[in-house]
This record gives C-alpha cells, sequence and structure tokens, in this order.
C-alpha cells in the first residue's frame, strides 16, 4: 500500500509572513454577516511560519458544551439527510477545537494560525497525531458570533459558506470535536461579549 502523505484543510483566510502557505484552492474570502456574525472562507494545504499574532491575555472564555453536543447533534443529522456517513465524536479532536476557541477568546484574535504562529495542522496533530496509521487528514471551520447561536444557527452560518458546507459535508471524514465559548473579547472582537466556535474534522486509516 502507498503510504499516503498527511493532508489538512480548513476555512478560512489566512495570511503568512516569513513563511509559506501551500493553496489547495485560490479562493479567499471573508463574510460580516447580519448580527455580528463573522466567518472565514478558503482551503489551504500545509501551512508553515506564519507570524506570532501581538495579542495580551484577556478574561477566560467559559466553555459552552451544551452548545457543543447540539452543533454535533444538527451536524450528524445533516450528513445522514445527504446520505452520508455520521460522524464519531473524538475527545482528542474536541480538546484541539476548545483549546483554539479559547486561546482565540482571550487573546483577541480569530484565525486558524495559534498565537505562536503555530500552523492549524500541526496544531491538530499535536492532540490528534498520525500514530501508526498510513493515512492523516484535518480539516478545520471556524465562526465567532456576537449575537446567540443554537446548533442549528451555527449549521445555517457554515452552510452559507461554500468553502465551509465543503468541508462540513466531506464524505472521507470519520471523527468531529467542537469546542464553543463564551467570552467578552478584546482585540479583533471589540470588546463585545462573543460565542466562539471551533469544529474540528479528522480521519486517520
Amino acid at each position: 500500500m502507498t503510504l499516503l502523505r498527511p493532508q489538512n484543510v480548513a476555512a478560512a483566510s489566512v495570511r503568512t509572513a516569513g513563511g509559506t502557505a501551500v493553496a489547495r484552492r485560490p479562493t479567499h474570502g471573508r463574510w460580516r454577516l447580519p448580527g455580528g456574525v463573522v466567518v472565514l472562507a478558503g482551503w489551504i494545504g500545509l501551512c508553515v511560519a506564519a507570524s506570532p499574532v501581538a495579542a495580551t491575555a484577556g478574561p477566560r472564555a467559559t466553555e459552552l458544551r451544551p452548545l457543543e453536543r447540539s452543533i454535533l447533534v444538527e451536524m450528524n443529522d445533516l450528513r445522514r439527510q445527504r446520505g452520508l456517513v455520521p460522524l464519531r465524536f473524538s475527545a482528542s479532536l474536541a480538546a484541539a477545537a476548545r483549546h483554539h476557541s479559547t486561546e482565540m477568546a482571550n487573546r483577541g484574535y480569530f484565525r486558524h494560525t495559534s498565537a505562536s504562529g503555530e500552523a492549524f495542522g500541526r496544531r491538530l496533530a499535536r492532540f490528534y497525531p498520525m500514530g501508526d496509521h498510513r493515512y492523516w487528514s484535518v480539516g478545520e471551520n471556524l465562526l465567532w458570533s456576537s449575537v446567540e447561536l443554537n446548533g442549528a444557527a451555527a449549521l445555517d452560518l457554515w452552510l452559507d459558506s461554500p468553502n465551509h458546507r465543503e468541508i462540513m459535508l466531506n464524505p472521507r471524514w470519520l471523527e468531529v470535536g467542537v469546542g464553543a465559548v463564551y467570552a467578552h473579547a478584546t482585540g479583533v472582537y471589540g470588546g463585545r461579549d462573543v460565542t466562539i466556535v471551533t469544529a474540528d474534522f479528522g480521519v486517520r486509516r
């Protein structure tokens, strides 16, 4: 069997400085939707050496476990409706997603790259390693909103973006983890009370 190289994809507008990004698709965009909702879109491949985020630590974010469960239920219902296999909950991917949502809230930034400059694929690999598997692939969707969200509303936002929809409904994923937090966040959030959601998708085989 041919050893397949790891892959990672994300719906995001990612800028790199002092490094390179291999674009899988040359589409990048930002949507600011009514009611204070922001989503980013554009596929990326393996990405390295993004510049660190200059941000200061803010108040601690509060995890929203009921919202996470609601998103998982709605997502699997949607996948079943589209004839896709429902995704298994992954504690590892959920830990990665919660870590990233919390860091974005506490440090006031919104992007797949970590505050340290670590690319999202490398971040996910720390929580969800390839191990002895021959194939490893991950993807990620993000959103933040200054209005209250439930699972159905979060999915609607991703469905309205072709790149987010394509990631969420990709048939190759087997597992998913969601991290949702609430915080009074500064930086790009402008001192608003916001909900930030990260959904991390993965497959290892």
